[in-house]
């Protein structure tokens, strides 16, 4: 089955930059939607980014400009580039892979701070 492990997060200054990166394993990631969702205590898990097979993206209005999801095929890797980070970008971000329509998995999750 498929498995994935995000890696990358950690504390950062307000204004500062973190590269989030979820490697996939089970062989299905080229044929994907890769997403970022991210969830802070006492909220609902949002989206953030998600990027297609053909790579064609979207993003939440509250990261557009700041946040760029990638992937790299050759790896099974995506990734979420966060740049001139905030306050309130503080959450669990977590990894997400559907294989429309019939498959759907996330990982356990890394920890952004961004505090001074």
């Amino acid at each position: 089955q498929v498995q994935l492990v995000e890696s990358g997060g950690g504390l950062v200054q307000p204004g500062g930059s973190l590269r989030l990166s979820c490697a996939a394993s089970g062989s299905i990631f080229r044929l994907s939607v890769m997403g970022w969702y991210r969830q802070a205590p006492g909220k609902q898990r949002e989206l953030v980014a998600t990027i297609t097979s053909g790579d064609t993206t979207n993003y939440a209005d509250s990261v557009k400009g700041r946040f760029t999801i990638s992937r790299d095929n050759a790896k099974d890797t995506v990734y979420l580039q966060m740049n001139s980070l905030k306050p309130e970008d503080t959450a669990v971000y977590y990894c997400n892979l559907r294989f429309a329509p019939a498959f759907e998995y996330w990982g356990q999750g890394t920890q952004v701070t961004v505090s001074l």
